[in-house]
């Protein structure tokens, strides 16, 4: 079985407010964007939120888009680019970095191909995503939260889909009393595609029957649906933090 899924991305100015989306179907999409971003990173993005989403399914993935440069960058060119320490030809530096490391990441040991097909051209896939990025990119120009989309909702092993979890740092101001063992220097937590519901606690919670001074991190451990996971991260990107700060924030 082959899924078949378009990703797009959309920028208001170039750079200006941009858009990203990916698409299956009407019951399997997200989207996002940023205040400010430029088209290509709007491509990239789609691609990346697309490949995290599907991490735990086994089905080879087809992935069209509408833009060489995605493309080419991943089929092509990034090898080369990883060889020379991420420079181009020239010598200067890889452009959207960030981003095709996480793709590289994401499509380590999976059947992916990509296909190109001709944006605004009536591909039914293209459409509906280059829509939904677009509409992403007005919201975020308009000040407004876009529509995220229902996520990827096919069913999937689920062992594979916690081995394919995209992990984000958090930590949380907690120590353990005297009588407890020392909790580990780092603190992390695990996001993950495929959640019943999400987990909400208030930060008094976590201090709950703890009678000793805060001085060290504990590790919490939060599952967050790929909604919840996108709206953080944006959130982080318009900060310009880390997701780790932005968590420590909503504390």
């Amino acid at each position: 079985m082959t899924i078949t899924a378009a990703a797009d991305g959309s920028a208001l100015g170039n750079p200006g407010p941009n858009g990203w989306a990916w698409y299956i179907d009407d019951d399997n999409w997200a989207a996002g964007g940023s205040p400010h971003g430029t088209n290509n990173q709007g491509e990239l993005r789609a691609v990346l939120e697309l490949l995290q989403a599907t991490a735990g399914i086994s089905e080879k993935l087809m992935i069209e888009c509408d833009s060489r440069y995605v493309i080419d960058s991943v089929t092509k060119w990034m090898p080369g680019w990883k060889r020379k320490g991420w420079r181009k030809s020239d010598g200067g530096p890889v452009l959207n970095r960030d981003l095709l490391e996480g793709i590289d990441e994401a499509i380590r040991g999976r059947d992916v191909e990509f296909s190109w097909v001709k944006g605004h051209a009536g591909h039914p896939l293209n459409e509906a995503a280059d829509e939904r990025a677009n509409a992403a990119a007005k919201a975020y120009q308009a000040k407004q939260e876009p529509r995220r989309g229902p996520g990827f909702t096919m069913a999937v092993d689920a062992g594979a889909a916690a081995a394919g979890s995209a992990p984000i740092a958090a930590a949380a101001l907690a120590s353990s009393s005297a009588s407890t063992s020392p909790a580990p220097a780092a603190a992390t937590a695990s996001a993950q595609t495929t959640v019943a519901e999400p987990l909400w606690a208030e930060a008094s919670d976590l201090l709950d029957g703890l009678d000793a001074p805060i001085d060290d991190p504990i590790v919490v451990r939060l599952a967050l649906s790929s909604d919840e996971h996108a709206r953080l991260r944006d959130s982080a990107e318009a900060q310009g933090i880390s997701l780790e700060e932005a968590l420590r924030r909503l504390i």
